[in-house]
């Protein structure tokens, strides 16, 4: 009888002892510069193109899993409102504790950058840990090629500034990684990066199978690292979940 295969269980990185001050569950935070981020494969969207709520393995540089995100959507939503619609990802921990909480609203008018002036008019997520209080925010920013992003403080004041590139293109002739530099609220300096890596053609154009990648200071405040987290994710639906639409069309 032939032998069955194993599934492969996740590493977890070792859980911290807590901190004073340290938000539950963001001790993990405190140790790392770095953040993988893989969706996971669903087959069902991948040979049916009907869309499924995204899930994500979070894995720290030697790919240990950190935590695990889940999306919550209604199913009319996901089909009718597609990369546009709202959603909340709930982030747990290796104890399966939720330990992080990004939410973003459904505006119908949302996402032009060119109208992202207006507050009706901009995509954005708010940041919650524990999950019931805000420690960031990410408002999309008025653009006309680039786009661009304001990250800020859970008392509103603006933390970092987030470009992206004017071309956003992965396929045969374009397998570069895509990266979103993160700037000091002057612009001055680069202090990281969000990057959307090329992971091979066959992944790329039939499966919903992104890869991400984060840097930012070993040292920044731990809230601020997970409101990156949540610009990471904002990014994925703005320009990486409208192009598998696209190629499930």
């Amino acid at each position: 009888m032939a032998a069955q295969p194993q599934t492969q269980q996740p590493q977890w990185m070792p859980q911290p002892q807590g901190i004073p001050g340290c938000p539950p569950g963001l001790e993990y935070l405190t140790q790392i510069d770095q953040l993988l981020v893989h969706q996971q494969v669903e087959l069902l969207e991948a040979f049916t193109g009907w869309e499924t709520s995204n899930k994500y393995a979070i894995k720290n540089s030697m790919g240990q899993q950190v935590y695990f995100a889940a999306e919550e959507s209604g199913t009319c939503m996901r089909q009718c409102c597609g990369a546009d619609r709202g959603f909340v990802l709930h982030i747990t921990d290796n104890a399966g504790q939720e330990v992080m909480r990004v939410t973003r609203e459904f505006k119908c008018c949302a996402g032009c950058s060119w109208c992202a002036g207006s507050d009706c008019c901009a995509m954005v997520v708010n940041i919650e840990s524990p999950p019931g209080t805000v420690v960031g925010s990410v408002r999309q920013s008025q653009s006309f090629l680039a786009p661009k992003y304001a990250l800020y403080d859970g008392s509103g004041s603006m933390v970092f500034r987030i470009e992206g590139p004017v071309c956003i293109c992965q396929g045969i002739c374009c397998t570069s990684d895509v990266e979103f530099n993160i700037y000091s609220p002057d612009m001055e300096h680069v202090v990281g990066k969000i990057s959307k890596q090329w992971s091979g053609l066959a992944k790329e154009w039939f499966t919903k199978a992104d890869n991400f990648g984060i840097n930012f200071p070993a040292d920044l405040d731990v809230k601020v690292k997970a409101s990156l987290l949540g610009a990471l994710f904002l990014i994925d639906f703005m320009y990486f979940e409208k192009k598998d639409e696209d190629n499930n069309n």
